[in-house]
């Protein structure tokens, strides 16, 4: 196995049981590993620190598999893995047979480039980087066997392929086709997924928490939501007695799954409008007709993707928040996120603050909302830790 040996003092990340090594962090390779090769990761004395899956042109060079030099990447430790990661989600009460979750969350459950999601008895599965490519096929093999599904289909259309010289790959991978859509069940509501053409693996168990949490204030409220994609807080405002919701997304498609799945809860046609558009330019036409709501929702996509756009992301995460604060009624509630893993919360307080002043208003945070448990953040590795959001109640 070729050998990623590291500078003098460069291992304490690892001796943390940090998951990542930076190309900064390498002294030399005893040879050429190519893109996705299991090395074999030690300090500058040549003692073992982990087992790596090696990226040789990126900035993030390995990706740790192990840190037990007795258990190398293979059968033996993914059967492990999965069974550990499906044993967490059952702890977290997310085994329902009829509901769904993120069932493995790459480096946070050890298997650094693969997630699973899972729908009912079917499983999405996508593959990012080289290293899970590898070992593609054991890892379908244990997921139909340790998990018992019925089919898993494969949504590796990830633009983040292409760094790690992978074509996009999309399809069934093994067992039946899942049924489209699936439906599913959370929280008392149902949801339509088209886990093969909706973004990501078709739906967003990420905002679980942030669901329950609209759901909590939503009742008698007017609701505007934005970036609204398949209505899943929207869905979650009106069950909870929300007077009427304005759904805005760019995706008319996403609009009509939308439509569905209201009407599949029994929300009556009366109580929601879905508005296809561009959402800054509708919301500053709302903002122009002054137009206002009880509770705005900014679930936009990420604005921050590097360190290199990192100002431009929050100019724009700041304009979106100040449209939403202009758009609320006295006592009215503001739900603004980011999942952009660069953001730190602190920086997305201050941006939050700052369009509450150009709003020239001023309120006060009423709870700090984070991922879902089931997206879960290794102790050791911070960075894994992206979706910030606030609810801000304006005076």
């Amino acid at each position: 196995m070729i050998e990623m040996r590291l500078k003098k003092e460069r291992e304490k990340s690892l001796l943390r049981k940090h998951l990542w090594i930076f190309s900064g962090a390498v002294e030399a390779f005893s040879d050429s590993p190519e893109c996705g090769e299991t090395v074999r990761v030690t300090d500058h004395s040549g003692k073992f620190l982990a087992y790596a899956a090696c990226s040789p042109q990126s900035q993030l060079i390995g990706r740790v598999w192990s840190f037990n030099e007795n258990m190398p990447p293979g059968k033996e430790l993914f059967q492990q893995r999965i069974r550990e990661a499906a044993e967490f989600r059952r702890f977290l009460g997310l085994d329902d047979p009829e509901g769904g979750c993120r069932l493995i969350n790459s480096e946070a459950d050890g298997l650094p480039g693969l997630v699973v999601d899972r729908f009912g008895e079917f499983l999405v599965m996508q593959i990012s980087a080289a290293g899970v490519e590898r070992f593609r096929e054991e890892f379908v093999e244990l997921l139909m066997k340790e998990l018992g599904a019925k089919g898993i289909y494969e949504r590796s259309d990830l633009p983040v392929r292409a760094k790690e010289g992978l074509a996009e790959r999309t399809g069934l991978a093994a067992g039946e086709q899942p049924p489209n859509p699936i439906i599913i069940r959370e929280n008392g509501m149902r949801f339509a997924v088209d886990v093969r053409h909706g973004q990501k693996s078709g739906f967003y168990f990420d905002q679980r928490e942030s669901r329950r949490a609209v759901a909590k204030y939503a009742d008698g409220r007017t609701v505007l939501n934005c970036f609204s994609y398949t209505g899943g807080f929207a869905v979650a405002a009106l069950k909870a007695g929300a007077k009427h919701v304005i759904n805005v997304d760019s995706s008319s498609p996403a609009l009509r799954q939308a439509a569905h799945n209201l009407e599949m809860n029994k929300i009556n046609k009366e109580q929601f409008e879905n508005v296809p558009g561009d959402v800054f330019e509708i919301l500053r036409q709302y903002a122009a007709e002054k137009r206002k709501f009880d509770m705005v929702i900014l679930d936009p996509p990420k604005f921050v993707d590097s360190q290199r756009n990192l100002t431009r992301g929050c100019r724009a995460y700041q304009d979106i928040a100040r449209l939403g604060f202009q758009l609320l009624n006295p006592g009215g509630l503001l739900f603004n996120f980011s999942c952009s893993g660069l953001m730190t919360p602190e920086l997305f307080q201050k941006i939050t603050a700052d369009a509450a002043l150009a709003a020239n208003t001023d309120g006060t945070i009423v709870e700090k909302l984070h991922q879902s448990p089931d997206h879960n953040i290794p102790l050791s590795t911070p960075e894994t830790f992206y979706l910030k959001g606030l609810i801000t109640r304006i005076k």
